[in-house]
């Protein structure tokens, strides 16, 4: 269940205040109210809130002059500053104190409602960095990247060298290899890890549902658009967007995008007319050849160069086999509350036989699935996911049966290439794991088509 945010309104109005406490708590905010500055910054003192709506007129103690205090807070929470027409100047001052954003009186409470609710999201961001970066300086190394292959090795040099860079980072490498943790680290590594680190799937949203989310959009953008709404990019200022998938974004998207890049950070929220700036740092991943997407014109190719300042490559697990070993047991210790389990010789066998088409990933799910299935307290190549086992041989398709004709077909493809399995399955028209499982189910080694 999700924790109800919690509110304090501050403003000496009190049929405005009693509304906002009322209203809001309907919201399912937790909300209390405070009459003038003094009684606000008493009560901050006091208690934990998320997110201040601030009145910046009050007696005893103006809005400004609390913000002031707030500064001298280890952690406050943040502020929507809510001001007469004839006082945005004093609004703006409110900004560059930290507050999150403003409001004219009288304001629509699903508008505020809106920002209460980013705004806190802002605050959880910047929260879980700080405990990120606790972690890290307490000696987690790398946000969880664990290994002893020389492959990643390089590449963790390489992230030393590169986080305290603004430099545009693009990291390739096939789903499952780690590409969000190798984000997380070099911004964790770098000057901004004060800031948010901001993620978003450019694959998994429609173009203008995409656009929305990044840049935000104002009320009336479209049907729907209730209220105003911050962007991803605003979450980000200061800190990192991380653009996962990006290989996946629409051509629209990617013109925007490109048009804030080269002009420093400005962009419009969707249906604004007013510029806004901000200063972020663009770390993007992907798992496709945006060379041959390129080719193919589904990828600008001013907007690669723009984001392939500095390339990192991750290996897939296949090629980092001695990391299979050390992740299987983390995987083991992070599942244990599902139960204390150990892997058998055996089984550790088969998971260092196995190919991992899904990577790092696939070998989490495989462990958890395997510590939740097994009765006893040793993990054998049975309670392993059926690709995966290794004990018993496949039985070997039937001469001149169909299931004989498609084996004899992938050994000759895969003679064609040099057992290359990507370039294999590419040919076959067949997704990469499914190739995986045919080699496996009709028996096929290396020295069939080597």
């Amino acid at each position: 269940m999700t924790r109800q945010l919690r509110v304090l309104v501050a403003d000496d109005e009190k049929n405005l205040r009693e509304l906002l406490v009322r209203e809001l708590a309907r919201k399912g905010h937790d909300v209390d109210g405070a009459a003038d500055g003094a009684e606000a910054l008493a009560r901050l003192r006091e208690t934990a809130y998320d997110v201040l709506v601030l009145d910046m007129k009050m007696p005893r103690m103006e809005g400004i002059e609390l913000l002031r205090e707030l500064q001298t807070f280890p952690e406050h929470p943040q502020v929507i500053v809510t001001t007469g027409f004839a006082e945005v100047s004093t609004a703006v001052e409110a900004m560059k104190l930290g507050a999150y954003d403003y409001l004219t009186k009288p304001a629509k409470l699903e508008e505020l409602d809106l920002l209460i609710r980013k705004a806190a999201e802002k605050g959880r961001l910047i929260h879980e960095n700080v405990a990120l970066r606790t972690r890290l300086d307490g000696g987690e190394p790398f946000s969880g990247i664990l290994t002893k292959s020389p492959k990643m090795q390089e590449i963790l040099r390489l992230i030393e060298r590169v986080a305290p860079t603004d430099s545009a980072v693009l990291i390739l490498g096939e789903s499952g290899t780690g590409k969000e943790l190798v984000a997380r680290a070099i911004h964790e590594r770098s000057s901004r890890a004060a800031g948010a680190f901001v993620p978003i799937h450019c694959g998994a949203l429609p173009g203008g549902v995409l656009e929305s989310e990044l840049f935000g959009h104002e009320r009336g953008a479209f049907t729907g658009a209730v209220g105003t709404k911050p962007g991803l990019i605003e979450l980000a200022d200061g800190g990192t967007l991380f653009l996962d998938e990006i290989g996946e974004m629409e051509p629209d998207s990617q013109v925007k995008l490109l048009r804030v890049l080269e002009t420093g950070g400005a962009f419009f929220r969707v249906g604004g007319t007013r510029s806004r700036t901000v200063d972020v740092r663009l770390v993007a991943a992907t798992n496709k050849d945006l060379a041959e997407a390129m080719r193919a014109g589904q990828f600008r190719q001013d907007l690669y160069f723009r984001i392939n300042t500095i390339a990192v490559q991750l290996p897939p697990l296949r090629e980092r086999r001695e990391d299979i070993a050390l992740l299987a047991q983390h995987f083991l210790e992070q599942s244990a509350a599902y139960g204390r389990k150990r892997l058998s010789p055996k089984a550790m066998a088969c998971l260092e036989a196995y190919d991992w088409p899904g990577n790092v990933r696939e070998l989490r799910h495989a462990i958890e699935r395997a510590v939740i299935l097994t009765q006893g307290e040793e993990i054998q190549p049975a309670d392993l996911p059926s690709d995966i086992q290794c004990g018993t041989p496949a039985t070997a398709p039937a001469p001149g049966s169909l299931e004989e004709l498609e084996r004899q077909h992938i050994i000759s493809i895969l003679r064609q290439v040099g057992g290359h399995r990507g370039k294999a399955s590419a040919l076959l028209g067949i997704d990469p794991k499914t190739l995986y499982r045919k080699i496996l189910a009709y028996h096929i080694t290396p020295d069939l088509y080597k």
